[in-house]
């Protein structure tokens, strides 16, 4: 029989649950606006919703709490973690490295072509601010844990081995269309946070990574990135 999730299971899985949905939703939605409006502005709705989820339930996320910020050195880790990873990603994305195509492509262009700004910046903010925060707190901090021991809460990230490591990861592998960078992606976000034992190192290089992701995209228009 399946174990009975907690509810400390429950507040890290759904909103990562309803994030997925909305995006799913965003991929049928069809792109000449027949339902009545633009598919692109479902992802400042996701946004809304999901970052409305996490405030919500702020206080229940004690692996976030002011005692377990990162030290300066840390920080430094996390941040140098992430910009490697940003620069594996771009790099890591020859077509057998990919995994099909993304469940909604994002092109904040206007009818003339030009760079639509709050588009991009509802993008920017959902990419590298609650993303790293949903994605850790599911991935990591619950998923992680939990196939180590299913009483998760209990279990010091110090403590976790390398299967539940390398399970978390290649689920979080194939949820992703670059499988490889990926795959590498999650196995550095593992680290730190076994390193750590702090999920805001962890975090944050995932913010970085998401970040100068965003910068890189609309600087170079690669929006099949997003």
């Amino acid at each position: 029989m399946f174990p009975t999730l907690s509810r400390h299971a429950a507040l890290r899985i759904l909103p990562f649950t309803v994030f997925m949905g909305l995006l799913a939703l965003r991929g049928m939605a069809p792109e000449d606006g027949t339902w009545g409006f633009d598919p692109r502005w479902l992802y400042g709705v996701t946004v809304a919703v999901v970052g409305g989820l996490l405030l919500l339930w702020w206080r229940d996320y004690a692996e976030l709490s002011a005692r377990h910020r990162p030290t300066a050195a840390e920080a430094v880790l996390a941040v140098g973690v992430g910009l490697v990873v940003f620069g594996l990603w771009i790099t890591l994305d020859a077509p057998a490295l990919r995994l099909g195509e993304p469940t909604a492509r994002f092109v904040p262009l206007d009818a003339a072509g030009r760079l639509d700004w709050p588009l991009i910046a509802v993008r920017w903010i959902g990419a590298a601010l609650l993303v790293p925060v949903m994605e850790e707190l599911f991935w990591r901090s619950f998923l992680m844990r939990w196939i180590e021991r299913h009483g998760f809460e209990s279990v010091v990230p110090q403590q976790v081995g390398l299967r539940a490591i390398a399970l978390s990861t290649g689920v979080f592998m194939l949820a992703h269309t670059l499988w490889l960078a990926a795959l590498v992606a999650g196995f550095a976000y593992a680290w730190l946070y076994v390193r750590t034992g702090k999920l805001w190192v962890a975090v944050i290089a995932h913010a970085v990574t998401n970040g100068v992701l965003g910068v890189w995209v609309v600087a170079t228009r690669s929006w099949t990135y997003w």
